[in-house]
């Protein structure tokens, strides 16, 4: 009786050897492509019915942070802070929402 070689196995699976680094690395590329783009993109929030409003970038970065001057006359500290909080994890929730939605397609082709 005859044994069959190992390499008959893996010949018509695309995804031995070779074939499957190869599809590795372009989705590792897809992935890098993906994270650069995310950086430029941005998203922003709001608190306070617009009084502070906040930037935030695709990688979590915060650009910007505005708030309008006239709450600061009459608010207090903590009204402020509170308010700066909101848009903060407004705007970082919003931004790795719209990561997992760029990145998330990419996952479906892993090959496991």
């Amino acid at each position: 009786m005859a044994k069959k070689s190992k390499k008959n196995k893996m010949a018509g699976n695309p995804m031995a050897g070779g074939g499957m680094m190869q599809q590795l690395q372009q989705l590792q590329q897809q992935v890098l492509e993906a994270q650069n783009a995310l950086a430029d993109e941005t998203v922003e929030a709001t608190s306070g019915g617009g009084v502070v409003k906040v930037v935030v970038t695709g990688d979590q970065k915060v650009v910007s942070v505005e708030i309008n001057p006239e709450i600061l006359e009459d608010a207090d500290v903590e009204m402020v802070q509170d308010l700066l909080i909101s848009a903060l994890n407004t705007a970082l929730d919003n931004s790795r929402e719209m990561a997992a939605e760029r990145l998330g397609p990419l996952a479906g082709g892993l090959p496991f």
